[in-house]
């Protein structure tokens, strides 16, 4: 039993907090707009002060088995690909950390010849020692596959349903263990069950009608900070990028609606952190840091290696899921384009500017005598 028990009745039957998050998403003159922001940004202070957590993506692998329309990484795609040895993702780290970064989000498509779990678990237990905050994006696992990973030092773990449109799912989805809607959406318990302390749930707008991915995505985090209540629940709302494959989204999201998403989000989850990330532009980005968001990405790359060149003298074109010969390219294929490509301290001028005080480090395991 899971969410994905429970998903179709709670969108049926809408739960009074998603019947007033539902409303929030109607449309909106200026000065409502406007009121619901101040609402949002008091709100966030109320309970968050003024900080902004940051966090880099460290790529791991952009091997992939799935066949996702959307995807750079996606099986169909013929693309630069590498998966970095431990000593080389040691290297990114550490060069993330010499930038400021003490919280580092691991990343890598779904290949289990090359990201299995003890890859993630010696990946974990070598930067452990440095990194006081890690948290995995990687294909979903059984619970049991998770514990080492968490006992390694992983305490966190992203998994995005990407859209919640079951015909949607189905029409992007084309082949690979992704296909699985459900077996996906019930990841975050399973991670939660293996003793992850954050987890964090998104769409990805573009799939699908915006309102609803929207109602869905906040029917999931009520479940989750209900039911996973020991642990602490993020929310992320990235908009499709473009990316190898050249996908061209059909149900967008405005700026001025992506605002008010943010805003309707905070209004309703007061104590949920809200995730930006840098598929948004920076104008767009310093506009909003102050509405509702609570941790923020910087200075991101998108492909393995992207931070250091680690890993290019393996690279390989793959073509359908058969690898040629070493292509001698410079570096490997992005998941997808970012947009705001400011490095990590001139984030952190900007959010001061903005009166944020940018944090860089806010957990350690010392804290909790049990984590090793």
């Amino acid at each position: 039993m899971g969410f994905s028990s429970d998903f179709d009745t709670a969108l049926r039957d809408k739960s009074p907090l998603l019947r007033g998050f539902e409303s929030l998403l109607e449309p909106l003159g200026d000065e409502e707009l406007q009121s619901l922001a101040g609402r949002s940004s008091a709100i966030t202070r109320r309970h968050f002060g003024r900080t902004m957590r940051l966090f880099a993506p460290l790529y791991l692998s952009n091997e992939c088995i799935n066949s996702c329309a959307y995807c750079g990484f996606s099986r169909e795609n013929a693309i630069q690909r590498v998966t970095l040895e431990v000593d080389q993702v040691e290297a990114e780290a550490r060069h993330l950390m010499a930038e400021g970064f003490r919280n580092i989000l691991l990343v890598a498509g779904e290949h289990p010849k090359f990201v299995s779990g003890p890859y993630l678990r010696l990946c974990v237990e070598r930067l452990r020692p440095l990194v006081p905050s890690l948290a995995i994006e990687v294909a979903p696992m059984e619970a049991p596959d998770y514990v080492p990973v968490v006992q390694a030092g992983a305490e966190g773990l992203v998994v995005y349903q990407e859209t919640y449109h079951r015909e949607a799912y189905r029409t992007y989805h084309l082949a690979g263990p992704k296909k699985d809607f459900d077996w996906r959406l019930d990841c975050a318990e399973r991670g939660y069950e293996a003793g992850f302390r954050r987890l964090g749930v998104g769409a990805l707008f573009g799939l699908w009608d915006w309102r609803y991915e929207a109602l869905a995505l906040a029917a999931h985090v009520e479940y989750l900070t209900r039911v996973c209540w020991k642990a602490q629940v993020t929310v992320s709302m990235p908009r499709l990028r473009p990316a190898a494959g050249e996908f061209e989204p059909a149900h967008l999201l405005p700026d001025r609606e992506f605002i008010q998403l943010l805003c309707a989000l905070r209004v309703t989850f007061p104590t949920v952190g809200i995730v930006l990330s840098t598929r948004e532009p920076a104008l767009l980005r310093d506009l909003i840091a102050p509405l509702g968001v609570t941790m923020m990405s910087a200075g991101s790359h998108t492909e393995p290696g992207g931070y250091t060149g680690q890993g290019r003298e393996s690279l390989h074109l793959t073509v359908r899921g058969k690898a040629l010969a070493c292509s001698g390219a410079d570096a490997a294929t992005e998941q997808f384009a970012i947009s705001d490509d400011r490095n990590a301290r001139t984030v952190e001028a900007a959010l001061n500017h903005l009166g944020l005080d940018p944090v860089w480090k806010d957990w350690d395991s010392s804290i909790l005598p049990s984590v090793r």
